[in-house]
């Protein structure tokens, strides 16, 4: 995550957001996230979006990595998940269950990164039935849990080799 932010750093004095694609490989049922490729990308103050996905999936297919989720910040706002950032982790989501989100806000005093994932069922199914499209309120889950909760399963080793792809 720090990496992520030292090269994200540029953008954030900018205000702008930056976004990375988190891969992993799969062993004994448990995924290692060895992996940031950072896509060519568009961005504002509150969105970001990949371009030239090809890419980035190019390098997934390569090393045979899971799309275990994605890291973004949140250059001048707070820690949570937008409404945008629920419809762009579902996606995630729906291809692999485990996956989650990393936001991080570095101006936020109280949390400078949060690590989530949409609540399931409940955010899944609020998630696969909104047909709204950029920033716009969702819903309350039928079953009462919060569209999106914090990742309780997600530990760092740092002996783990990592890569980077900075495609921009």
């Amino acid at each position: 995550m720090e990496d992520f932010l030292e090269l994200a750093r540029e953008n954030t004095e900018k205000d702008l957001e930056t976004c990375g694609v988190l891969g992993a490989f799969l062993e004994h049922g448990t995924y290692y996230v060895t992996t940031l490729i950072i896509p060519k990308q568009e961005s504002t103050s509150s969105s970001c979006e990949a371009l030239k996905e090809e890419e980035f999936f190019a390098i997934q297919n390569d090393r045979s990595l899971f799309p275990v989720g994605w890291i973004h910040t949140h250059p001048s706002q707070s820690c949570f998940m937008s409404s945008i950032d629920l419809h762009t982790h579902f996606s995630y989501q729906a291809m692999v269950p485990e996956a989650f989100a990393i936001v991080m806000a570095p101006t936020d005093k109280s949390r400078s990164y949060g690590i989530f994932r949409l609540s399931d069922p409940g955010g899944m199914s609020v998630l696969k039935e909104c047909e709204e499209s950029g920033f716009h309120p969702h819903g309350e889950p039928a079953d009462g849990s919060p569209i999106y909760e914090h990742c309780a399963n997600v530990y760092t080793n740092t002996n783990l080799r990592f890569e980077i792809f900075d495609l921009r």
